[in-house]
């Protein structure tokens, strides 16, 4: 019976999306965890098994109301073209466009409107937004884009949703509340309403007004905004608005979800490049050389540089912020938590058993001291002439492990992305803690967007052509291997800081946590890293070969898994990160932790270290 009431649903929901969306040969998959929406096929959430609750449904009424009207209102090309360069508008931008869409059918279909209405309240409530204290509390992007679809719908929100926009109403009406009406009058023409978007979000101080004296960098953003849209298939997925449910690489954002827009980095991060390093014409290729893994500054067959490292920085997280900002923070990221106390208690127990179980104990028999072996004293009352036997427990390989996470603190993470990292982050250091595993966790981020002092020193200097790497790094200590997690636990939170997320270098990030593993005296040494797509610095890629950041990259990695004792293995948010990592799985949302993280780490710890024999 469950089956056939499953199948009435499908095909129920499929001939309404496909009526909504106006494409009648339209696919229509369904499968658990995220939602997707291209051109001729959508895929929308639906439980693997057992009865379908009151909760799946609204969640899958409303995914697929947001998907036909993204089909039906949302042209994908124009959106790319008009997409801002600016990490913090590109995010703006996204969401009020989502909340264009969504306004659109919910004015013309009062069930449309009721559907979206309670997914909206649903996902709200997910994100904690009920228990906000202040507007830090909910990500500015989220709450301005939440007073856009009380504009443009004309209705009050849901009270949780309420609240939420409520946080950021005062700075709305001190900024761009009169371009409002703008966005409403032309809520009907997707063009006009970008350009409205566009003086909404100078209004809000997001953006530089036309011309200026940022020609050189708009050029860059320009040039990266075309390779962007060169990649870019009609194929290629875009994500499932309201739903929540959502794939990062994807082009449609939610207005009821934290998950962020696709930045213009997600652009080149997601067909560009299958190209290997050195097939580029403007790509440095040169014979390929494999220097020994403990001189990590010889890893590399490319000619890889930066410009200047002095204003480069490693800062510990609890530097970047007072303890009264740290404790907030972390209360953001427990609201974030609080919703999946279970999931997590579940995850850790799992993770915990998997990994004790390989903690068999081994004992030395037969010693002159060491503990008394009760099993052999029978043979000593058989035979008083034996003497007493001894035992010692030998140590285990597996507690001689340390584990590095290192997460990609880019503005492409911004929102959903960042604070699945930060869940993932506190719950295996926690778990892998009680394990008698030490666990280290590392940011890497820039300082500032678009070059910063290393770029006008480059500039001061008469701007040499193919200058390298052109950026300022920030890499982020959050938790040192040595310090328990009870110590460290609110620095987690700062991943949720705004401003921190900029660009990011790869590269020299995995061979910067490469560096701090090589120093420890743990035997066996395991690199996580949770990252979304590939390396970007508009500084750096308007000034060298275009995959310059990429190559090395590439190279990196190659080197690490083929030549160094470390484990490598990656964590894609979002994002299918196979193309450069062998050992990598794909990570949507935090109802994903139990069967992505917990296989993946297990496997890690389960795998014999085959090239351990290049020590020396």
């Amino acid at each position: 019976m469950q089956e056939e009431t499953r199948d009435l649903l499908k095909r129920v929901t499929t001939a309404t999306v496909r009526s909504f969306s106006g494409e009648a040969e339209l696919m229509v998959n369904y499968s658990p965890g995220a939602a997707s929406v291209s051109k001729m096929a959508v895929r929308l959430p639906m439980p693997s098994r057992g009865a379908i609750s009151a909760s799946d449904l609204e969640r899958l009424r409303g995914t697929a109301d947001a998907a036909s009207l993204r089909l039906r209102f949302h042209d994908a090309n124009l959106h790319r073209a008009k997409m801002p360069s600016d990490a913090n508008a590109r995010e703006v931008f996204e969401l009020v466009e989502q909340t264009r869409v969504e306004a659109l059918g919910s004015r013309r279909m009062k069930g449309v409107a009721q559907n979206l209405r309670t997914l909206l309240d649903t996902r709200c409530m997910e994100n904690g937004w009920g228990n906000a204290l202040n507007r830090e509390d909910v990500p500015m992007a989220q709450g301005l884009a939440l007073l856009v679809r009380e504009r443009l719908t004309g209705v009050d929100l849901p009270p949780v949703a309420q609240k939420a926009a409520d946080m950021w109403r005062p700075f709305l009406e001190e900024h761009g509340e009169h371009v409002l009406d703008e966005l409403v009058a032309n809520a009907d023409d997707q063009k006009a309403y970008s350009d409205a978007v566009y003086r909404f979000l100078e209004e809000l101080e997001l953006m530089e007004p036309p011309g200026g004296d940022q020609e050189e960098e708009e050029n860059t953003g320009d040039s990266n905004e075309v390779e962007g849209e060169d990649s870019a298939s009609d194929q290629e997925l875009q994500s499932v608005g309201s739903s929540g449910d959502t794939a990062d690489d994807m082009d449609m954002p939610s207005a009821s979800d934290d998950m962020g827009g696709m930045d213009a980095e997600e652009d080149q991060d997601g067909e560009e490049d299958d190209s290997e390093p050195g097939q580029d014409e403007e790509s440095p290729a040169g014979p390929t050389r494999r220097p020994n893994w403990l001189d990590p500054s010889q890893a590399l067959a490319i000619d890889y540089k930066a410009y200047t490292t002095e204003f480069d920085e490693e800062i510990e997280a609890a530097d970047m912020a007072d303890e009264e900002e740290l404790e907030r923070l972390r209360r953001q990221l427990d609201m974030q938590l609080a919703n999946l106390q279970g999931v997590v208690a579940r995850i850790a127990n799992r993770l915990q058993r998997r990994l004790m179980a390989q903690q068999q104990r081994s004992w030395d028999f037969d010693l002159e001291e060491g503990l008394l072996d009760a099993a052999r004293l029978a043979r000593i009352v058989a035979n008083p002439t034996h003497s007493l036997s001894y035992k010692w427990e030998k140590e285990t390989e597996f507690r001689d492990t340390v584990v590095s996470l290192l997460i990609d603190n880019s503005g492409s993470m911004r929102g959903r992305p960042i604070t699945v990292a930060a869940i993932s982050a506190d719950i295996l250091a926690r778990t892998l803690e009680r394990c008698g595993v030490k666990v280290e966790v590392l940011g890497f981020t820039t300082r500032a967007w678009k070059g910063g002092k290393s770029r006008e020193k480059w500039m001061s200097e008469g701007k040499i052509p193919n200058p390298g790497r052109l950026n300022d790094l920030r890499h982020v200590v959050y938790k040192p291997a040595s310090v328990p997690w009870r110590r460290a636990k609110n620095n987690m939170g700062l991943m949720l800081k705004e401003g921190l997320l900029k660009e990011n270098i790869d590269g020299e990030s995995l061979l910067w946590a490469y560096k701090r593993l090589m120093m420890r005296p743990e035997e066996r040494k395991i690199l996580m890293v949770i990252s979304d797509g590939a390396p970007v610095d508009d500084s750096t890629l308007s000034s060298n070969p275009g995959s310059y950041l990429e190559a090395h990259l590439r190279e990196v990695i190659e080197w690490m898994e083929t030549r160094t004792p470390v484990q490598l293995t990656a964590i894609g948010i979002g994002h299918d990160v196979t193309r450069y990592y062998r050992n990598a799985v794909t990570l949507s949302n935090p109802e994903d932790l139990g069967g992505t993280i917990l296989q993946n780490l297990a496997d890690m710890f389960d795998a014999k270290l085959d090239h351990m024999h290049l020590r020396g």
